[in-house]
Formats: C-alpha cells, sequence, structure tokens
C-alpha cells in the first residue's frame, strides 16, 4: 500500500570551379547560420522523479549484498513502471533503489525482488551481451542534464557489465563504450541484490556545487518479456529527456589524474617461422571533467574479434560495425541516416587524434588519422597512398529533448579531397510526434558537388511506430561521399514508410502478438523507376515460449535487365528465457534471376553460469546459380569465463563461396580492465568479411598496461 501511495504522490506533482566552390560556400555559411540561430534548451521542467544525492563518509564494500550501516544513510527509492509489456502499470515485482556519493565516485544498490528467485535467468557472461535475455538492472546518467545523451551501467546475477553511451534522446544507444568500473551481484532468499560503484572520472560532466544529472533506473524481467523504468514511464526506456533528477550532489571538477597511458607489446610468430615485434599505445587527457583527448601512436588491431560471414541478397555493400577501439568512444555521434563518416573506410593507421568535449549546451567530437589507402587498378596492379583524414562533429541540444548538429568528413589523396559537409536533426513536437532530417552536400572530382538529404516524421508509442520518409540523393555522389562515408547508392528520389505494431495479451496462450509492413519506392534523377519494395511480417510470442515468424517481400529492381524478387520466410523457434534458445527458419522465392532457398538456424545453450556456447548457420541454394552463390556459412561461439575478467574464447566459421576457413582462440586476462591485459590468441584464416582464408596458423601475444 505505502509503495501504491508513493507512485500516486509522484504522479500527482507537478574543387571544380568559382561555382562549385561558392555552392559549398553558401551551403557552410546556411548551415553554420541554423546551427548558432537555434535557441538553447528549455529550462528542464521540475521532474516528479526526484533522488537526493547522499554523500557516504565511508565508502560500502562492493560485494552485492547492500547490508552495511552506510546503506542504511541512503534513502530508498521504488514502484517501477512498465514501459513493457502494459505501459505505465506499476511492476508486478518490487525493485528498491539506494543511491550515495563520495569524493571519487557514485554507488548504487538495488535490492530486485522475485516471485520465483530460483526461475532468475543468468546466462549472459560476455562483457556487453545481449542484456535482454536476462534479468538485469541499468543506471542511467544524463551527466550535463541536456535531456540528449547520456551513459548507461547495467549488470545481471553473474556480475556482468554492460555500460555504453546514449544519444539523440535515447535514438542512439551504443555498447562499444567501456569503462572501468566495480560491480557485484548476489542471489538472495527474496530475488537478487547489485552493487555499483561508477567513479566520476569514467564520465564527462560540467562541475558545479549543488549540480543536478539525469538519473533513471532500469529492470529487465524477461520471464514477462518486461521492461520497467523508475522516471517515467517514457515511449521508450531509453528517452533521456525522461529521465528522473538527481540533485545536491557536488561532483569533483576533475580527477586527480588528467592522463593515462596505455602502451602495449605485441609479439606475432606465423607460419613457415616468421616472426614480428611490435610496440604502440595510446595517451588519453582529461582537462577537468568535459573534455578529453586521446592519441594514438601505430594502434593494434590484430587481436579485434572476426567479421561475422553473412549472405548478400542484395547488389549494395554491407554495412560491417566498428570494433576497433580507437574508433569506438564518441562513435555513437556519427550516427545519422546517410552516414557521413564510416570509420571502416580508414584500414590500418600509424598514427591518429581524437578530442571530444562539451561547452555549454554543445558537443564536438574531432578525429584524424593518417593510414595507408589501397587502390587497384584495371590491369590488377596495386597503387599505395598515404591518406588523411579527418572528420569534425558539433551538435547542440535544442528544444529539450532534441538536437541540432554539423558534421564535415573529408578524405586527403595526393591533393584530392573527397567527402562531404551538411546539418541533421533531431526533435520531439510531443512525447511521441518527432522529427529526423539532414541536408548535405558532397565534395569531390567525381560528384560536381552534389547534394543529398531526407526528412523523416514519426509516430512512435511503446507498441506503435509509423513514419513516412522522403529522400534525395544527387547522381555521381557516390565516390565522393564513400572516400569517408558510407552510401550504398545515388541517384535516387525515394519514398518510404513503415507502420509496425506490437499487441500484449494477458492469460492467453498468446503473449505477445508484433506485425509490421514496410513499403519502399525510388526512382531515378531522370524519373525512371529503379524499385519499389514491400515487405510484410508478423511475429508471434507464445505462453509456452515458443515463437513463430512469418514475412513476405515482394520487389522490383532495374540493373542491367528488370528483376521481380520475391522471398516467403517462415521461421520458428523456442527460447526458454534462461540461456537456452534455438530457431529454424525457411526463405524460398527469387532473387536476381535464381530461384532461391534459404535456411538459417541458431542455437544458443548455457552449459553453466561459467561456459557457454552459440551456433549459427545459413545455407544458400540458388539455381541456376551462374554467379556461384550456392554456399554454406557456420559460425560457433564459445566462452568460458574463470572470473569476469580472465576468460578463454573460441570463435570458429567457413564460407564454402569463398572458401572461408577462420579460426580464432583467445585467451584475456584484464589484470587492469577493461583496458590493462594480457591476451595470447592462435588465428587461422583471414578474419575481414568476405575474405578467403589467406593467413596461415599464427600465434599472437599482446600485453598492455594503464600509468
Amino acid at each position: 500500500m505505502n509503495e501504491v501511495l508513493s507512485l500516486v504522490k509522484r504522479r500527482l506533482k507537478p574543387k571544380t570551379g568559382r561555382r562549385a566552390r561558392n555552392g559549398r560556400s553558401f551551403l557552410l555559411h546556411v548551415a553554420i547560420f541554423f546551427f548558432l540561430a537555434c535557441p538553447a534548451p528549455f529550462a528542464r521542467a521540475a521532474s516528479a522523479f526526484e533522488v537526493t544525492a547522499i554523500r557516504f563518509e565511508v565508502p560500502p564494500v562492493i560485494d552485492g549484498n547492500p547490508d552495511e550501516e552506510v546503506w542504511g544513510k541512503a534513502e530508498p527509492i521504488s514502484g517501477l513502471l512498465q514501459i513493457r509489456p502494459f505501459f505505465g502499470e506499476p511492476s508486478p515485482v518490487v525493485t528498491e533503489i539506494l543511491f550515495g556519493y563520495d569524493d571519487t565516485a557514485l554507488y548504487v544498490a538495488l535490492r530486485c525482488n522475485d516471485h520465483d528467485p530460483e526461475r532468475i535467468a543468468a546466462s549472459v557472461t560476455a562483457r556487453d551481451g545481449d542484456f535482454e535475455i536476462d534479468d538485469s538492472v541499468l543506471i542511467m546518467f544524463d551527466t550535463y542534464q541536456d535531456g540528449d545523451s547520456g551513459y548507461y551501467f547495467g549488470t545481471n546475477l553473474l556480475g556482468t557489465q554492460f555500460d555504453g553511451t546514449i544519444a539523440n534522446n535515447g535514438r542512439t544507444v551504443d555498447d562499444r563504450w567501456d569503462a572501468a568500473w566495480e560491480n557485484a551481484s548476489a542471489r538472495t532468499d527474496a530475488g537478487w541484490t547489485v552493487e555499483f560503484r561508477i567513479p566520476f572520472e569514467v564520465m564527462r560532466y560540467t562541475a558545479a556545487e549543488d549540480r543536478s544529472w539525469g538519473i533513471n533506473f532500469q529492470r529487465i524481467y524477461p520471464r514477462r518479456l518486461e521492461t520497467s523504468v523508475w522516471s517515467g514511464p517514457a515511449e521508450s526506456e531509453w528517452r533521456v529527456s525522461d529521465f528522473g533528477t538527481l540533485t545536491s550532489m557536488n561532483p569533483p571538477k576533475s580527477s586527480s589524474k588528467w592522463w593515462e597511458v596505455i602502451p602495449y607489446v605485441l609479439g606475432v610468430l606465423e607460419e613457415g617461422g616468421d616472426t614480428e615485434g611490435r610496440t604502440g599505445g595510446n595517451v588519453r587527457l582529461k582537462y577537468r571533467s568535459s573534455l578529453f583527448a586521446d592519441l594514438t601512436i601505430n594502434p593494434d588491431f590484430a587481436l579485434v574479434e572476426a567479421d561475422v560471414e553473412r549472405i548478400n541478397l542484395t547488389r549494395f555493400e554491407l554495412f560491417i560495425p566498428e570494433k576497433r577501439p580507437f574508433f569506438l568512444e564518441g562513435n555513437e555521434r556519427f550516427e545519422q541516416r546517410i552516414r557521413q563518416f564510416y570509420s571502416r573506410r580508414i584500414e590500418e593507421i600509424d598514427a591518429g587524434a581524437k578530442i571530444a568535449g562539451t561547452v555549454g549546451s554543445v558537443d564536438y567530437i574531432a578525429l584524424g588519422t593518417r593510414a595507408e589507402l589501397r587502390s587497384v587498378l584495371e590491369d590488377g596492379a596495386e597503387i599505395r597512398s598515404d591518406a588523411d583524414y579527418g572528420v569534425v562533429r558539433v551538435q547542440k541540444s535544442v528544444m529539450n529533448s532534441g538536437n541540432v548538429g554539423l558534421l564535415a568528413a573529408s578524405r586527403s589523396v595526393q591533393g584530392t579531397n573527397q567527402g562531404s559537409v551538411g546539418a541533421d536533426t533531431t526533435l520531439f513536437f510531443t512525447e511521441r510526434i518527432g522529427l529526423t532530417a539532414q541536408f548535405l552536400q558532397a565534395h569531390g572530382a567525381v560528384g560536381n558537388d552534389g547534394k543529398a538529404w531526407f526528412v523523416r516524421p514519426a509516430y512512435d508509442s511503446a507498441a506503435l511506430h509509423f513514419h513516412v520518409r522522403f529522400t534525395n540523393l544527387d547522381r555521381g555522389i557516390l565516390e565522393d561521399m564513400n572516400a569517408v562515408g558510407f552510401l550504398r547508392d545515388d541517384n535516387r528520389r525515394e519514398f518510404d514508410t513503415n507502420l509496425t505494431h506490437s499487441w500484449w495479451f494477458e492469460e492467453s496462450a498468446i503473449e505477445k502478438l508484433r506485425a509490421g509492413i514496410n513499403y519502399n519506392r525510388f526512382y531515378g534523377q531522370d524519373g525512371t523507376l529503379r524499385s519499389y519494395e514491400t515487405d510484410a511480417h508478423v511475429t508471434l510470442n507464445f505462453t509456452s515460449r515458443w515463437n513463430l515468424r512469418v514475412e513476405y517481400e515482394d520487389e522490383f529492381k532495374r540493373f542491367e535487365v528488370d528483376y521481380w524478387n520475391h522471398l516467403a520466410t517462415l521461421e520458428f523457434g523456442y527460447d526458454n528465457r534462461a540461456g537456452r534458445s534455438f530457431s529454424v527458419g525457411v526463405s524460398r522465392g527469387r532473387n536476381f534471376g535464381d530461384d532461391v532457398r534459404l535456411y538459417e538456424g541458431n542455437l544458443t545453450y548455457r552449459i553453466s553460469d561459467a561456459w557457454n556456447i552459440a551456433y549459427d548457420f545459413t545455407r544458400l541454394e540458388a539455381t541456376p546459380d551462374l554467379a556461384g552463390r550456392t554456399t554454406w556459412i557456420h559460425v560457433l561461439r564459445s566462452t568460458y569465463y574463470f572470473t569476469n575478467d580472465l576468460f578463454l574464447k573460441v570463435f570458429l566459421q567457413t564460407n564454402t563461396s569463398i572458401d572461408k576457413e577462420n579460426a580464432q582462440i583467445l585467451f584475456v586476462w584484464r589484470i587492469l580492465p577493461p583496458f590493462g591485459s594480457l591476451q595470447v590468441a592462435y588465428q587461422r584464416g583471414t578474419s575481414e568479411l568476405g575474405q578467403g582464408s589467406l593467413q596461415g596458423d599464427t600465434l599472437f601475444t599482446k600485453l598492455s598496461w594503464v600509468f
């Protein structure tokens, strides 16, 4: 009853010539005027969800049991509300949250009650794994209280760490950011408990007396497919503008250590007796709490996880996620519909520098690198040149829950510059109605300084999504854009719309029904129809833990000839929501002149709390298959955790169409987590997507330290 009364009270509280150069100059002036003219964010309304920070004179021991006397000083908060399945209703499981801080760190404890503690799902052992399949909790901070960006930290019963960044008011959630922080979990008779210690120095913020931050808490309860939050509920659990308020806190202006050096030593022994030694490292500089710089010399990417092979049923380039550490922090700021900066365009680099920070309501990040560019001529000869890459991103919070940004990206090779400059925005007019838009101009010797733009109004609730999108891509900009960005196609005037809805049911054999339809159509700039496509899908989740998905795609594509493609898919599976699941799917149809059959399967099995295994297969059969697309792809992953910072990973994959056999066995001891570690690895075969097995047996040993 007290919890219900508390909930009610909170709710009641209130370069080719002058013409081209002039065009770019005009665009740049318009973009800068638009950026500077946008109003500063409105003062955020006083939140009904408020936490008063309590200073701890003696820090608690982080062992997962918040039973020390110091926690008695913190005022408990509770009363989480559901985002899913039943929006706005109180969660049926009680979560109690305690919060405190000292001169160096924030401390958070959660007591997560459970009606059936034996069924707590705890299977994810990999850092930044899929926390939504486990019982898990997260704390989220809006350190600048700009209603737009922030950090999250989370864990499960196994103590696995999940952390990342949030941008664009929750539209972008990036788990590639890692920080050094502490946590522990413990099982209890009533459920489970968690403790966090999050150092101030791992986050950027503006220091001031009695500083307020945005804050929210999230709990995942997979038995009911439930996601609940403390402040809200908003239409998304990541909606930063709906976070509560953390008050009465005095974080330090800067950490005691303003620099960090992370050197490494790498030894390589390859089949045939070839040996190689390499050294390099990073220097991280931090000025106060809102500005950092990252300098790298001869960075090592040899032990980065391999790209997973995929079937490509389109005629466009596949997007490959970034995994290299130097490019990860701040990478969420480059997430755009028309991506002007795609870091995978940059290959092995000799040196690089990155600086990022926040001044008032303006975020900025700048990056520069030099790398070797390899070009293959028509006769097969290879040319290698030095290429300089530069990208600058500036973003400003507006209208309390949106942002407007500028981005300029360029690659310079032997005096030739290619890239783009543009402006983009994400705006929320109400809790459910928003708009994303972008306008840019390419520059270079190929595309005649062509332009690209899109505008996408959307309606989003916890159960419904609807948008319409209009896009224009001038002819010939592809090569200039893709010198440093990612554009699959140009010469488009495009219309796209999507409607997706989810329904939840109580006391029924069906737990959730999700259905959607997407329609896309685009013309060339001369008015010629180039493509139309309709994609409809329905997914059913049953109370018995079985699930079923049906999808149908129908499309027209105009290339050298006209193609009418279609693909029907039926997929079913089982998920016990405790680390054991499988799915099998069959697709049949026609694709670019071939009759195709596509078979896909996945098995995930939690052998123990410390050991998990996952297997995926894909089989494509094409007839008459004049292009040789018929293939088998097998991918096997397994990880054994001796501790959270001492583990063994195995990765095996094959792709018969390119004669690829790739194996990685990696032993990791994170001596000074997450950056200081000893790694011993075996690798066979090339790890890059779409490349055959060119590399023989190779042994790596790498030691990195933190000073």
